[in-house]
């Protein structure tokens, strides 16, 4: 994959990016969940990056839950002008720490990524989730391309600019 030159920036979790402009958006999961959103018709994306599944409380309204932060990545998107039928989706962590098997918050935060996706009539086109290791994303906003890099252990200062 060839990554655009230039724009390029990391993903901190509970956080939203988009951009209409080609840029590479990377970050690191393990239990939490990436969203990668792309517009194949106006060839533009973003990407969420949430840690906790689902709030109801209007205080804790924030893109750390997945329900927010999809719901707001799509608004956005939307208010650039994109359309849901144009969009696809690429859905991304969820695993568990070596170990813990069954339910867990990866599992449920993959789980309400791909059921906000469905409700909204948004096709995911792939997924790599679940599994005991974390995962590299690399981004490209202009052409919906991803790189996916697996690692048996997380570092803080994995992909920082």
């Amino acid at each position: 994959m060839d990554l655009p030159k230039g724009n390029s920036f990391y993903l901190e979790p509970g956080f939203i990016y988009f951009s209409k402009r080609p840029s590479t958006v990377r970050t690191v999961v393990g239990s939490c969940v990436a969203i990668c959103l792309w517009d194949k018709k106006l060839r533009c994306g973003g990407m969420n990056h949430f840690i906790h599944p689902f709030t109801q409380e209007q205080e804790n309204a924030t893109p750390q839950y997945g329900n927010v932060a999809i719901a707001a990545l799509v608004r956005i998107m939307e208010e650039a002008g994109c359309k849901r039928e144009n969009m696809v989706a690429h859905v991304l962590g969820g695993a568990a720490p070596l170990g813990v098997f069954g339910d867990h918050v990866g599992r449920q935060n993959v789980s309400v990524a791909k059921e906000m996706l469905i409700r909204k009539g948004i096709l995911i086109v792939g997924e790599d989730v679940g599994g005991h290791i974390g995962r590299k994303i690399a981004f490209d906003t202009a052409t919906g391309q991803l790189a996916v890099l697996k690692v048996h252990q997380l570092r803080a200062e994995d992909w920082r600019v």
